[in-house]
């Protein structure tokens, strides 16, 4: 009788734990880990002053959640070692709902649509040099990343695609002589987590794919603001405008063996102007009046031979780099800048990139620079994307 019961038991539970499996439904959800970093050495001459060092590496992992097939969260963290020290950002991090097969919504921290280098083209196995163009990253012009929300998305127009994106953002923050950098008032600062007034900024970049194998975009970006000044301040109610060109051509033409990939952005930024009474020395004070008007540019050209038979050869890739970057003259950042770079890369596979790069930067003014310029720069870099 026991043995029955105990058969019977075991069937029981056997039966059970079929139906569970036969019930089972695998997760909707899915993690992924995704990034780049990079390792290398770097030479400079800056007006004759020599310096040279290995670089101990950036560390940028990207972090990928999938709720369902139309709720998703991205975030990417940046770790950094500049001089003795580790430096952590938080480059993004929103999540994505997808409205249709032409629009999605996302909300957080993300990289602006500001024409295609600092939303596409920044990760350094991307980039096809170690730097980046004059008027890019610390001082530059254009704007990297905002807080706010968006509305973009794709569709085809016969063999064309076109592509857009609207957004809301902060907005960035207008530099004055109560700051720590007074020098720089008339500057603004994009990293504005925060916003300093009731005035947001808005943009859009929309962007045109006119051939059927989509080798070749133009783009457009726009993004403005009524007020970047902080509130209450004497300079709350000034205003910016800025808007940028890009153009990127990628394609194999058979005739020269090998693959052709240009890249070219054209930025201008207006702010109102204004009157800046900077305090130079302890007592002393200067008004500092100008056209607050900057402007940046650069066009890059490269080519692999990825139809030559031998395989050192097609992982071969030239490239070149002319940047230029112009800040307002009488400001305390007035510059005039720009920038010769060529290089080689060797691709190891299609994710991890060796390049060697020279760059000379001519011209005058800059970040703590008085005078003129002549930087000469020596870099080597192996960069892998994951």
């Amino acid at each position: 009788m026991k043995k029955i019961i105990l058969f019977s038991f075991l069937g029981l539970l056997f039966f059970n734990v079929k139906a569970q499996q036969n019930d089972f439904k695998p997760s909707e959800h899915q993690f992924m880990i995704r990034g780049y970093g990079n390792v290398g050495f770097e030479y400079h001459d800056a007006n004759g002053e020599e310096t040279s060092s290995f670089t101990g590496g950036n560390f940028a992992p990207i972090f990928l959640f999938k709720a369902s097939d139309r709720l998703m969260f991205e975030s990417e963290l940046d770790f950094n070692l500049a001089g003795d020290e580790l430096e952590i950002e938080l480059e993004y991090a929103d999540i994505i709902y997808v409205l249709n097969d032409y629009m999605n919504v996302r909300a957080g921290k993300f990289l602006l649509p500001f024409g295609t280098f600092m939303e596409r083209l920044h990760p350094s196995w991307i980039n096809r040099m170690p730097t980046k163009p004059l008027g890019f990253g610390h001082d530059g012009i254009a704007p990297i990343s905002g807080v706010g929300v968006e509305l973009r998305g794709a569709f085809r127009i016969g063999a064309s695609t076109l592509n857009y994106s609207v957004y809301g953002t902060n907005g960035p923050k207008l530099k004055t002589p109560g700051g720590e950098e007074p020098l720089e008032s008339g500057m603004l600062m994009f990293m504005n987590l925060k916003d300093n007034n009731n005035s947001r900024a808005y943009g859009t970049r929309i962007g045109l794919l006119p051939f059927s194998d989509s080798s070749t975009e133009l783009g457009f970006s726009y993004y403005t603001s009524n007020k970047v000044g902080t509130k209450g301040s004497m300079y709350e109610n000034i205003g910016a405008d800025l808007y940028a060109f890009d153009f990127s051509y990628v394609k194999q033409i058979s005739k020269i063996g090998g693959i052709v990939d240009i890249k070219a952005q054209y930025a201008k930024s207006k702010i109102d102007n204004t009157t800046y009474s900077v305090e130079e020395e302890p007592g002393e004070f200067e008004d500092l009046i100008f056209n607050n008007e900057s402007k940046s540019y650069y066009g890059q050209l490269s080519y692999r031979p990825t139809m030559s038979e031998t395989d050192f050869i097609k992982n071969l890739e030239l490239v070149g780099r002319y940047s230029k970057l112009e800040t307002p003259e009488g400001s305390g950042f007035e510059s005039n800048q720009e920038e010769f770079s060529m290089g080689l890369n060797y691709w190891l596979n299609w994710h991890s990139v060796v390049k060697l790069n020279y760059q000379h930067i001519t011209g005058e003014g800059g970040h703590d620079v008085v005078g003129k310029i002549d930087q000469k720069g020596l870099f080597l870099q192996w960069a892998l994307g994951f």
